[in-house]
């Protein structure tokens, strides 16, 4: 683990991010306090996403409001841009 100071890690903010792209965490420091650790990011694939809108129960009003909505707009407001 590697320390940097806050004007550091400013000066340098494309090589801090280079060394946290190669695995390295980095402690962010001012006035000698540990301030924000930067490190790589965990890779996704939407599985955490999918496991929290799994938990979520639907919102029958919210979708009845959207449905309503969608009902009020003439195919003039849905229409596509005109080529330029």
């Amino acid at each position: 683990m590697k320390l940097m100071t806050a004007t550091e890690a400013s000066r340098n903010f494309a090589s801090l991010l280079d060394a946290a792209e190669h695995g390295e965490t980095i402690v962010i420091t001012r006035a000698g306090r540990r301030l924000a650790q930067i490190g790589p990011a965990s890779a996704g694939n939407g599985a955490a996403l999918n496991d929290v809108l799994a938990t979520l129960a639907t919102d029958d009003e919210f979708s009845a409001d959207v449905s309503a909505t969608r009902e009020l707009l003439t195919d003039e407001m849905t229409a596509t841009w005109p080529d330029a």
